[in-house]
């Protein structure tokens, strides 16, 4: 057993159920972005607006922690060629209610300027991914120009089924403060499904457009997550993942645990050459 799979049966198996307790989840994840917030002197938020659930939910959690602290939540919806009409609609839904500075952003003619200087490229799944990497890519360097020039921190919208799976752009849709990383994705749901009940009017008809969404990742590489991870329901995949890792091996040949060995690179970039084996082997220490 791997640290990461200890460290899963430790923390993990059980499922935050109780709306108290998520209550109390939620209202962590803030104080704890707000102390970071104070320590590190930051001076905004940059927050990547894809229309999902996980940027949505990032947008409602973070916008009073940016108020009481008096710095902008600075929010980009980032288009690139294959985002469908409702994605950017719920985008810019979220951003105008909840981010201080906010853009829509349709970047299609520069990715097709640079898509024209890919080599071999075609109708494969091995080319749209390499296509979803560079747009993924793309809206990264926008969002951490925007940390750059405000002073501020660019805010990660992974959470621990997608971290498992490697289901995001290393390089890309990663950032570097990650406040629910290590909720399951049936728990972002939940926690929004939760924080819907603080808000008002268009705030919260645009989360609810998000939570009852069917999800993509917007790259053009299926019609929705569950085209690429072999099951219906985030719910079925979190339930197969706990599953898993309470020591039923049944499902060894899954897509998903295939996946989530495959990413272990991901989850460990960049892989190190210790110093202690250079030592071993060449300075004989």
């Amino acid at each position: 057993m791997n640290n990461l799979e200890q460290y899963i049966k430790d923390y993990f198996l059980d499922f935050i159920t109780s709306e108290d307790e998520m209550k109390q989840a939620i209202h962590l994840m803030r104080t704890e972005v707000d102390s970071y917030i104070k320590e590190h002197h930051l001076k905004s938020l940059v927050l990547g607006i894809s229309g999902g659930i996980d940027s949505a939910f990032a947008a409602a959690l973070l916008k009073p922690v940016c108020d009481n602290n008096h710095i902008p939540l600075i929010g980009r919806s980032i288009t690139i060629e294959s985002n469908k009409k409702e994605e950017i609609e719920r985008s810019i839904l979220i951003g105008e209610n909840f981010c201080h500075d906010f853009q829509h952003i349709d970047y299609t003619s520069l990715f097709q300027k640079y898509k024209a200087l890919l080599p071999d490229l075609d109708d494969t799944l091995k080319s749209k991914l390499r296509m979803g990497n560079c747009k993924a890519r793309l809206r990264m360097i926008v969002l951490y120009d925007l940390a750059q020039l405000h002073g501020g921190l660019v805010i990660s919208t992974d959470n621990f089924t997608e971290y498992l799976i490697g289901f995001w752009t290393l390089h890309g849709d990663v950032g570097d403060y990650a406040p629910f990383c290590h909720l399951w994705k049936t728990e972002i749901y939940f926690a929004a499904n939760i924080l819907m009940k603080e808000l008002k009017n268009s705030s919260k008809n645009a989360i609810n457009l998000c939570i009852k969404a069917v999800p993509t990742d917007g790259l053009g590489i299926g019609n929705s997550d569950f085209d690429q991870l072999g099951l219906n329901s985030y719910e079925d995949i979190d339930r197969l993942f706990r599953s898993y890792f309470k020591g039923d091996k049944s499902n060894e040949n899954h897509i998903l645990i295939k996946k989530y060995k495959d990413s272990f690179y991901k989850r460990n970039n960049p892989i190190i050459i210790k110093r202690e084996k250079i030592s071993k082997k060449i300075l004989k220490k």
